[in-house]
């Protein structure tokens, strides 16, 4: 078994120094299927964090856990 180099506070960490800034987000959907889009990472919550994406074809606001970062089905770069 492979030990992860990061944890969960790593992320969350990451995660706040990103508040409220544009972030770039690329998203795993499984069977070779991304999604990317940019937008503003708008809350951040204990369990999750939302991202308010820029474009029209969304319809409010995207939730993504910290494991999902951690697993690297979410990824996030400051832009």
């Amino acid at each position: 078994m492979i030990k992860p180099s990061k944890n969960i506070s790593d992320v969350k960490q990451m995660v706040k120094s990103c508040d409220n800034q544009r972030i770039a987000v690329h998203v795993n959907l499984g069977r070779n299927k991304s999604l990317r889009y940019c937008g503003v990472l708008s809350g951040i919550y204990p369990a999750l964090f939302t991202v308010k994406p820029d474009e029209d074809g969304f319809l409010g606001k995207t939730a993504y856990s910290y494991s999902d970062v951690l697993c690297g089905n979410v990824k996030i770069k400051r832009i």
